[in-house]
C-alpha cells in the first residue's frame, strides 16, 4: 500500500537535544519539526500554535533554513523580536493560499425548507443555507505548483471548511456538512469534496485528519464510505459509485491493516481496531501544549503521550476524559494520562461495521455479489466482536475496552449507543436496552443536549460541552427503532438540540462548534482553544433535524416527554466527580 512507507522512515532529529524512535508528523522541517518550529513555537508569539503552521513561505525551505542557521550563529536562543522579524521576512500571514470562491450550485430555495413549520426556525434554516457561501475555499494553484512553499496539502476541488481557526478540509466534519449540503441542493459541490477525498486516498493510502501536511501520519473516524452512501442516495449515479469504489476499498484495508489488534474473549479470538499513531512527536499545531504536558516524564514516556495525543486527535475526540487511563490501567487520571492506543472504541467499530455493510450493498448495486458476501461476513465477524467484547448486556449499552486490564470502561458516552445509530446488533431487544440505559444514565437531564460525558475535566469532549455529531448519530440511532419509545425520545432530543442551536444564533448571530448543556443558548468551551465560529458540522446537523423534524420542531420550548423530567437516578454530586 502507498502508506505503508510513511512508518518505516527512520528517526529524525526533533530540535536540538531529542531524538525519537518515530517518523516526524510529515518531512517539512519547517511545519513539522526542527529548530524553526521549536523555537518560534516556544517563543509564544502567537495565541494558537496552529497561526505559525499554517504561515506560507516566502522563500523556498532551503533558503529560510539557511537563513535561520545563520541567525542562531548570532544567538542560539533567539530574542522575541528578532524571530518576529524573521518571520516577516520568510512568511505570510495564513490564508494566502486560498482565493475567494462561491459555490456556483448555490441557490435561494432549497425544496427542504418547504416542510419547516415554524417560521422562526424555517427562517433561521435560510440563514444556515446561506452560510455555505462564507465556508467556501478554493486552494490557489500555486499550492500546487509550489507545494513547498505551503503546508496546505493540495486538492483539486473548492472546500466547505468547518471554521475559525479550522482554515482548512477536516475529514469527519465534512460527512455533516455534506449531508446539509445535499439538502441545499448543492450536489456538485458536495460531490467535489468526496473527489478530494478520494484523491487523498489514492495519494496517501488514507485520509489525513486535516488538509495540512502535519496531518499526513494521522486520519480521522473513516466516514468516506458514508459520504459516497450519501451521495449515491441523493443522486443514484451508479458511474460515481463504480469510479470511487476501488478508493472506498483502498481506505478500509488501511483501518484493516494498521489500527487493528486481536483481542481474546473466552478463548476466542476476535479483531476490531482502535486509534493509533506512532509519532513519538509533538503535535506541530498544538507543539507547547504537548511540551508542556510533557515536562517531567522519561523520553520514552514523552514519545508515548504524544503518540497517544495523537491518536486521540484521531478520534476526532481530542481532548476527553474517555481516554485517561492511570497506573492502574482505571479510566481515571488527567489529561497526561491520555493512552487512547490502549483503547478499543465502541464508535469506532459501530462505524467500520456500518462501512462493511455500506461496502457490501455497493457491490450488490453494481452486480458483484462474490466481493458484496466478502463484506457481509466481514460485517458479521465484526458484529460478533463488538457483542463479545464491548456488548454489556447487564447495563444495556456497549463500552470501549482497555486492553491492558482487559475490562471495559464504564463510564457513560454517547458513543455508548453508536451500535444502535450504525444498526450492528444481533438481537432488537438491545436497541431497547439500550434506550433504558440512557434513560437511566443521568444525560437526560440537561435542558439542551446530551453532553459529551458525565466528568468535568476541563477538556473539550467532556462535560459540560455537547457536540453537532454527536447528538446527530444519537438521535438518529434512536428514531430507527421500531419502539414509540425510543422514537418520541429522538424528537425530544432534537426539540431540545434544535432550540439550542437557535438560541444561540439568535444571541450572537452566528453557529458554534460545540454548546454547553446548560444554558440556553451558551456556546461550549474548554480545551486547547477558544469556541469556533462557523461551523460546518453543526449548520449540516441542523439542516437534517430540519429537515426530519420540520413539521413538528418549535422555536420555542416544545413538546418534552415525562420520563425526561423524572428524578435523576445519580446525583450530581457523585455523576461529576
Amino acid at each position: 500500500m502507498k502508506n505503508m512507507r510513511l512508518f518505516l522512515l527512520p528517526c529524525v532529529t526533533l530540535f536540538v537535544c531529542v531524538r525519537s524512535a518515530y517518523p516526524p508528523p510529515c518531512d517539512s522541517e519547517i511545519y513539522c519539526s526542527g529548530p524553526i518550529l521549536h523555537q518560534v513555537q516556544e517563543a509564544k508569539l502567537f495565541d494558537d500554535d496552529k497561526y505559525f503552521v499554517d504561515m506560507k513561505l516566502k522563500e523556498t525551505p532551503d533558503v529560510v533554513i539557511s537563513a535561520f542557521k545563520n541567525l542562531s550563529q548570532e544567538s542560539p536562543n533567539i530574542p522575541p523580536a528578532k524571530l518576529q522579524e524573521f518571520l516577516s521576512m520568510y512568511f505570510d500571514k495564513p490564508g494566502t493560499e486560498f482565493e475567494t470562491w462561491t459555490p456556483p450550485d448555490w441557490h435561494e430555495n432549497p425544496k427542504f425548507l418547504d416542510g419547516i413549520a415554524d417560521e422562526e426556525l424555517r427562517k433561521w434554516a435560510v440563514k444556515i443555507h446561506q452560510l455555505w457561501k462564507s465556508l467556501g475555499r478554493k486552494i490557489r494553484s500555486s499550492v500546487k505548483d509550489h507545494p513547498e512553499l505551503y503546508s496546505q496539502i493540495y486538492t483539486p476541488h473548492p472546500v466547505i471548511v468547518p471554521g475559525g481557526r479550522f482554515r482548512e478540509l477536516y475529514y469527519w466534519d465534512s460527512y455533516w456538512v455534506i449531508n446539509g449540503l445535499l439538502l441545499s441542493e448543492m450536489t456538485d459541490t458536495a460531490f467535489g469534496m468526496i473527489q478530494n477525498f478520494l484523491y487523498l486516498v489514492n495519494r496517501y493510502g488514507f485520509i489525513p485528519n486535516g488538509g495540512r501536511i502535519y496531518y499526513e501520519r494521522r486520519s480521522q473516524p473513516p466516514f468516506l464510505t458514508l459520504m459516497a452512501d450519501s451521495y449515491y442516495q441523493a443522486t443514484k449515479d451508479e458511474a460515481f459509485l463504480r469510479a470511487a469504489l476501488p478508493t472506498l476499498e483502498t481506505e478500509y484495508q488501511f483501518w484493516k491493516l494498521n489500527r487493528s489488534v486481536t483481542v481474546t474473549v473466552n478463548g476466542t479470538e476476535h479483531l476490531l481496531n482502535r486509534y493509533h499513531v506512532q509519532v513519538g512527536l509533538p503535535r506541530p499545531e498544538s507543539y507547547t501544549d504537548d511540551l508542556e504536558l510533557a515536562e517531567g516524564l522519561t523520553d520514552e514516556q514523552k514519545e508515548q503521550l504524544w503518540m497517544d495525543l495523537k491518536a486521540g486527535a484521531e478520534s476526532g475526540w481530542d481532548f476527553t476524559s474517555r481516554w485517561y487511563t492511570d497506573s492502574d490501567g482505571h479510566n481515571n487520571g488527567t489529561l497526561g494520562s491520555t493512552r487512547t492506543s490502549q483503547i478499543l472504541p465502541t464508535d469506532l467499530n459501530a462505524l467500520l461495521c456500518l462501512c462493511e455493510k455500506t461496502l457490501a450493498s455497493f457491490h450488490r448495486i453494481l452486480g458483484d455479489d462474490d466481493s458484496a458476501s466478502k463484506y457481509e461476513s466481514a460485517a458479521a465477524l465484526r458484529l460478533r466482536a463488538i457483542e463479545a467484547v464491548l456488548w454489556d448486556a447487564e447495563r444495556g449499552a456497549w463500552f470501549d475496552y482497555n486492553l491492558v486490564t482487559k475490562s471495559k470502561h464504564s463510564e457513560f458516552y454517547p458513543s455508548n449507543l453508536a451500535p444502535v445509530w450504525a444498526q450492528c446488533y444481533s438481537q432488537p431487544e438491545m436497541g431497547e436496552k439500550a434506550v433504558q440505559y440512557l434513560k437511566s444514565s443521568g444525560a437526560l437531564q440537561f435542558p439542551n443536549g446530551v453532553p459529551t460525558s458525565l466528568r468535568e475535566s476541563g477538556q473539550q469532549w467532556d462535560y459540560p460541552n455537547a457536540w453537532p455529531p454527536l447528538q446527530h448519530m444519537l438521535i438518529e440511532g434512536l428514531s430507527k427503532l421500531p419502539s414509540e419509545d425510543a422514537k418520541e425520545l429522538a424528537f425530544d432530543l432534537a426539540q431540545r438540540w434544535i432550540r439550542t442551536n437557535w438560541l444561540a444564533y439568535t444571541k450572537y448571530d452566528a453557529m458554534f462548534e460545540k454548546y454547553d448543556v446548560n444554558g440556553d443558548g451558551k456556546p461550549g468551551g474548554g480545551g486547547e482553544y477558544e469556541v469556533q465560529l462557523g461551523f460546518g458540522w453543526t449548520n449540516g446537523v441542523a439542516l437534517q433535524l430540519l429537515d426530519q423534524y420540520g413539521a413538528t420542531l418549535t422555536s420555542g420550548s416544545g413538546r418534552v416527554s415525562s420520563f425526561l423530567l423524572l428524578p435523576l437516578v445519580i446525583s450530581n454530586a457523585l455523576m461529576l466527580q
